[in-house]
Formats: C-alpha cells, sequence, structure tokens
C-alpha cells in the first residue's frame, strides 16, 4: 500500500470521532433526520468522548509523527467494557477510571453498551452500521458462568471455543463481521492463551451529496516534513457546515439521511497537526460542534484515500492508568475465573478506512488476548542429584554426595 502523509491520518480519524460523538448521542437540538434516536444518558456520552480524545493523544504521542494513524475508540471502549466485567479489586478500578467511567455502576454502563448495540444499526436507514461481540475459550479452560452470561446479555456476545494455535477461527469472525475488510487479527495463538474477547464495528455510508468524480484531479499535498507530493483530490462546491476556529478550520460532510458525518479539521498558519491533536479535548469538541454554521456555495477539497492500520495498545492503556490489568500475579480476573492466575497479554486494534467520492467504509476489531499467568520457577530435586557439605571460610568441601533414589 502506497504511503500517504501523517496529515491523512487526521481527516479519517475525524470520521471515527464522528461516529463516536453520533453513537453517544451528542447531537445538537436541531431536528432529526428520519431514523431512530439513540438515547443515552448524557454522563456516558461526555465521559466516552474524554476516553476518545485521551486515548487518540496518547496513541498519537508513540506513533512516529510521519505514519498515518486510523482507530476506533468506541471499538475499544466496548472490548474493554467486556474486559471490566470480568476484573476486581484494583484492576477492576484502573479499567473503569481509564475508560472514565467511574462513579457510573458497572449495571448501568452494561446497559448504556447494551443500547448502542442494539440502536446503533437502527439510527440511519441509509448507513450500514454493525456492532458484534465475542468471547473466545480455549477448550480446556472454562471461564465462570456468570462472567459469559452477562457478556452474552449485555453485550449480544456470542460465546465460542477454540484449541490449539490455530487462529482461523477468531480471523473468521472478524472478516465475517467486517464485511471481508479485516481478514486477520491474529497470525496465530499462543500456548497461555485461554480467552479472546473481541469487538467489531463495520461502517458503510454515502454522503448525502457526493463529489462529482469528473472534478477530482491531482493536487499539491503538503507532508509534515515540509515537502509536497500530488494527491487525488475530491472537490465540492455546496451548502456546508463549516467552522474557523483558532489555529484550525472545520468542516463536515454528513452522511445518508445525516445523523453519521465526517468533520474534517485542517491546521492553519503556523500550526501543525502535532498542534492540532494537542488541542483537540471533548471541551473543543463540544465547542466545534455549537459553532459549525452552514455555508452556502463552500468550496472543499478532500483526498481521495485508502488506509490499513494495525496497533498493539498495551503501553498506551498502562500510560491512560491501567496497567496492573497486564502484570503477571498482580492483574485481578477472578470475575473470569475464580482460581485467578491470569492477565491480560495483549490489547491489539485492526482498522481500515477507504474515502471515494461516493462516501466512507471503514472498519475495526479490537481484541484483548487473556493469557495463564506464568507462575514463579519451581526448582525442586526432583530427579537424581549431587550435594556437597562444605566450610566457607576454609573452602574446604567436607562430604560430597549424589543421591540417585531418596
Amino acid at each position: 500500500m502506497k504511503t500517504t502523509s501523517f496529515f491523512q491520518c487526521v481527516l479519517v480519524i475525524a470520521a471515527t470521532l464522528v461516529l463516536l460523538w453520533a453513537a453517544l448521542g451528542c447531537s445538537s437540538d436541531s431536528p432529526t433526520p428520519a431514523g431512530e434516536d439513540v438515547r443515552i444518558p448524557e454522563s456516558f456520552a461526555g465521559r466516552t468522548d474524554d476516553f476518545a480524545f485521551d486515548f487518540f493523544k496518547k496513541l498519537n504521542d508513540e506513533e512516529k509523527p510521519e505514519k498515518n494513524v486510523f482507530v476506533s475508540p468506541l471499538s475499544l471502549h466496548m472490548a474493554l467494557g467486556m474486559l471490566l466485567n470480568g476484573a476486581n479489586g484494583q484492576t477492576a478500578d484502573e479499567i473503569q477510571k481509564t475508560l472514565k467511567l467511574n462513579g457510573i455502576s458497572l449495571a448501568d454502563a452494561n446497559a448504556t453498551y447494551l443500547k448502542l448495540i442494539e440502536g446503533l444499526p437502527k439510527a440511519d436507514s441509509k448507513v450500514t452500521l454493525g456492532l458484534a461481540n465475542s468471547v473466545w475459550n480455549r477448550n480446556t479452560f472454562q471461564p465462570e458462568t456468570d462472567f459469559v452470561t452477562i457478556l452474552k446479555n449485555s453485550f449480544k456476545a456470542e460465546a465460542s471455543q477454540f484449541s490449539g494455535s490455530d487462529a482461523t477461527p477468531l480471523n473468521s469472525w472478524a472478516s465475517d463481521k467486517t464485511n471481508g475488510k479485516i481478514k486477520k487479527v491474529l497470525d496465530t495463538i499462543d500456548p497461555q492463551m485461554v480467552l479472546f474477547l473481541m469487538n467489531a464495528l463495520y461502517f458503510k455510508g454515502d454522503w448525502t451529496t457526493s463529489f462529482d468524480e469528473k472534478k477530482t484531479s491531482d493536487y499539491p499535498f503538503q507532508l509534515v516534513n515540509g515537502q509536497t507530493k500530488d494527491v487525488k483530490m475530491m472537490q465540492m462546491k455546496s451548502k456546508i457546515s463549516f467552522a474557523n476556529r483558532d489555529g484550525y478550520f472545520a468542516y463536515e460532510l454528513p452522511y445518508g439521511n445525516g445523523r453519521y458525518a465526517m468533520t474534517v479539521l485542517v491546521p492553519t498558519g503556523t500550526q501543525g497537526v502535532k498542534d492540532l491533536v494537542t488541542k483537540l479535548t471533548a471541551s473543543e469538541w463540544d465547542q466545534l460542534q455549537q459553532g459549525l454554521k452552514e455555508v452556502d456555495n463552500l468550496s472543499i477539497g478532500l483526498p481521495r484515500f485508502t488506509l490499513e492500520y494495525e496497533v498493539y495498545l498495551n503501553k498506551v492503556l498502562a500510560t491512560m492508568g491501567m496497567p496492573s490489568a497486564f502484570l503477571p500475579n498482580v492483574a485481578d480476573l477472578t470475575k473470569i475465573s475464580k482460581a485467578g492466575n491470569l492477565n491480560v497479554g495483549f490489547v491489539k486494534q485492526n482498522t481500515y478506512v477507504a474515502v471515494d467520492e461516493k462516501g466512507t467504509e471503514a472498519a475495526a476489531v479490537t481484541t484483548i488476548g487473556i493469557e495463564l499467568t506464568s507462575l514463579p520457577q519451581t526448582y525442586y530435586a526432583d530427579r537424581p542429584f549431587v550435594f556437597v557439605i562444605s566450610e566457607k571460610s576454609s573452602d574446604t568441601v567436607l562430604f560430597m554426595g549424589k543421591m540417585v533414589n531418596p
């Protein structure tokens, strides 16, 4: 795949953040188009906006400046929500705080996840939106019944088993739930892995007003290193919601009936994309939404692009506040198994996005791998051995022996 500039990550991440924003019911009071409202508690919506921007900033800090980034805060939040139901003690507290859900009961959070799973696909009849969850256990490992029941009831999770190292069943599930856009999330399954939690998110929407393909042409695009390259720039002149903010401008491109939209944010003046990412907070996002106003005959341009992205999130999530989940002999996942000895081996996200004149297709799969904690090494004399009795100061060997049959 041809490498594109890092700036394009802002364009595509805007789509994900708007998807999350729309999913969490943070729309304005203007009349809504045909479709079903997705009503969830305002407290939950605001907290998850905080999570989305915190997550993106922490990830951006880890990635190279020239690398494109595309993630789904919603997919990650929901996968970690499933994990939260299997955690206890300090581990549970850390996950809850990382999700910005402190003060919200687990029962209320689960009820909200269920509303999103059931409501988002119905929000706009012209947009395809799919959310799916699954829990996979090794055939030699039995998770607690209550844990699996909660995932089935609150997350509509499919429960399946796997054996050996073959990841084909998990990859097939990911591909099926993302319309074939994410075909593989794991190469193989390591022996210590005993449980997987998976979330899949699929989005396909046509622009409410499509771009004219005849107007797409080569256009110079400035890279982060100051150089330029020609990209296929889609162009449109139409009535578009626009805002000019301090350090950037933004415009909104709705899909279908208008309940979903992509917001494109472009730095201005001496500001760069790094400055823009730093500036973005839930508060700034809210102010931007309020500041967007329709402008007649506005000329805008958006590069046509396709991006695939894969990232392990252990370090990012530890930085965000949940380190203990990854630590052997520290993680408390006793709601998954009362026997304990479990920790999170990895949290990984695979994503895909394609933006063209017709619309956008995007997909994400978040995979959480849970492993058996390696037991502390033990050194038993459980086979024939030699033993020596000596005096240390004089280094004198008093006795030597070989025991083959105690």
